[in-house]
């Protein structure tokens, strides 16, 4: 062991900001998607988290459906989204406002359309 290589302290203030866990309840959404088989589902992920990363904690793709129902070519994604609210309670239209970014979202960066 060579103590002249030992590395040198980091300076102070060099932290990491620790993790600052939100006192507002997280709020999960799901959506089925139906796309073009082609279209691969992580960029129906990445059209989800840009509607809104600031409130978007997480998407999760729970299922992946084609077959009776669906028509040939496409297939059905359901994904699951949580959404973490750091500065307040959101209200019921604020849910809807950012759920309709999403699917606006999905429908232009893949051009997918909202199961019914």
């Amino acid at each position: 062991m060579f103590l002249a290589n030992i590395p040198a302290p980091k300076k102070k203030g060099s932290r990491k900001e620790l993790l600052k866990p939100s006192p507002f309840q997280p709020l999960r959404r799901d959506f089925a998607f139906v796309l073009d088989d082609k279209v691969e589902a992580e960029k129906l992920v990445k059209a989800i988290k840009a509607a809104d990363k600031n409130l978007i904690a997480h998407v999760e793709i729970f299922d992946v459906y084609t077959g009776k129902g669906v028509d040939p070519g496409k297939k059905s994604v359901a994904v699951g989204v949580t959404l973490q609210p750091v500065e307040k309670t959101l209200t019921d239209e604020e849910i809807v406002a950012v759920s309709q970014k999403i699917v606006d979202g999905v429908v232009k960066q893949t051009g997918a359309v909202l199961r019914s």
